[in-house]
Parts: structure tokens; sequence; C-alpha cells
């Protein structure tokens, strides 16, 4: 696989021939990480109430998801202050605000919170050259998720200089194809400056690839690279089944009399 890249985590598959002055973008392409809790409440609710407060929550979702790219992964187990994440992208901020305008009229979220919530644009790397600007789905069975920001002495270094130490990290890289990297930057938009997401089948191995990259040169300027998320690939509905045990069973239409 390729793997898309951002000032801190690279396009590790490939490397430009040499610095470039500035990064190139398209068409703006917003992302839209939200993690969500619910309460332990909710899960004591009348089975039917709860059946209803999914099934609005995934009303909204498919409305988005009919000409959006809409991704949803479960947190269950994996931590103990997310439970469900959606990533959405979309062509504007106003699209992305709409969609949780909708989920918030959902019966689920009047017993949810949301504890993480990380914005950002797809935009070319420093880098590389492959500029990664269209929509571009998780393939993976697992997505690992964290913000990341920089030292102002990475940016006080020569833009060369910061090229040089950006191909050793992506050398490493390099050695691990079967993890694909979904950089995206949020300079202004969020507290962070990049969302890094990677997705792999294969979770030894991406733990492999961060731990090698600690060693690099590149990580002495990390300034912050936590918290880290481990998510499980999972349609809506499967997503929100895990948020209580039980199935979403079909609505019965009522008989017509």
């Amino acid at each position: 696989m390729s793997t898309a890249t951002a000032s801190g985590p690279p396009d590790y598959h490939r490397g430009m021939s040499a610095p470039p002055t500035t990064a190139s973008r398209g068409p703006s392409r917003f992302v839209k990480y939200t993690f969500l809790a619910v309460e332990p409440q909710w899960r004591r609710c009348d089975p039917d109430q709860r059946a209803q407060d999914k099934r609005e929550f995934l009303a909204a979702c498919e409305d988005f998801a009919e000409d959006h790219l809409l991704q949803s992964f479960s947190l269950v187990g994996m931590r103990a202050d997310a439970e469900l994440l959606l990533v959405a992208e979309a062509e504007n901020l106003e699209r992305i605000h709409e969609l949780h305008v909708v989920l918030a009229q959902s019966g689920l979220m009047k017993w949810a919170r949301t504890p993480y919530s990380f914005l950002g644009l797809r935009k070319g790397s420093e880098y590389s050259d492959d500029l990664r600007l269209a929509p571009r789905g998780f393939r993976g069975k697992y997505v690992f998720v964290y913000p990341f920001v920089k030292s102002r002495e990475w940016y006080g270094l020569p833009a060369d200089e910061r090229y040089r130490i950006m191909q050793g990290h992506i050398k490493v890289g390099r050695e691990y194809p079967g993890v694909d990297n979904h950089t995206i930057y949020s300079f202004g938009l969020d507290d962070q400056e990049f969302v890094v997401a990677f997705d792999t089948d294969d979770p030894a191995t991406f733990l492999d690839l961060v731990q090698r990259l600690r060693v690099t040169e590149a990580s002495r300027y990390t300034v912050r690279d936590t918290p880290s998320f481990t998510c499980i690939a999972a349609s809506v509905p499967r997503a929100l089944n895990a948020l209580d045990g039980e199935p979403i069973p079909l609505e019965v239409p009522a008989p017509v009399l």
C-alpha cells in the first residue's frame, strides 16, 4: 500500500527528489473525526427506546453517506472514554456542520457525549509528490488515530534540513507496506497540527512501525502524539449494536385497517 504524508508522518513509499518550496493543494476536502461515548444509564433504558435511538442515528449517517464518504469504527473494549468513531469527509465545513446538527437530533445523542473531536483538511505534503487529495477511505480491519504536534524548533530549521530528516523517517516507513497512512492537516482549524491515522490488518506490524519511528531523528521534534485510539472497522449498525449488545430490529409497518 502507498502511504499519505504530512510534515510529521510522511508518505512512506514515495519521497521527492528535491525539497519543494510549497505544498500543492487541490479542491478542499475536510475530514472530521468524531469520537462518541454513551452514558451508562442509556443501556438501562427500554430496549424499544434504545432501538429507536439507534435507528435515528443510523438514518442521519445514511443520509450523509448518500453523497459523501462516511466510515464508522467501534472502540468498545479498546478505551474507557470512547466507544464509537465516525470519520466524515466533505467539500466544505457547512456539510460537516449539517451532519452533526442532524446527528444531535437523534435520541442516541441525548445520551452521548463527544470526548474527542478532530478536524482537518487534505493537503499535499512538503516531503512527497503523492498528493492524495481525493477522498480515500480506510481499507484495513484496524485504524489507529492520534493528534500530532511538532515543536517550533522543527519549523525553525531550514527547509533542506527538514527534508533531509524526513527522508530518514520515510525510509523506515517503506519497510512496512502493510500499514497505510491517512494524515490530514489541522493548522488553525483545530488544536493539533495534524490528525494522523493508519490502517492495517495487522496491529502488531503497526506497533513495530511506531516503535521503529521513535528512534528516527524526526521523532525528537515531536511535542504531542497522544491520545492514541485503537479502532475496529465496523458498519454503522454494527458499531451501534456494540454499544448495548443488542441488534437494531427492523421496523414493522403498522397493519392497514
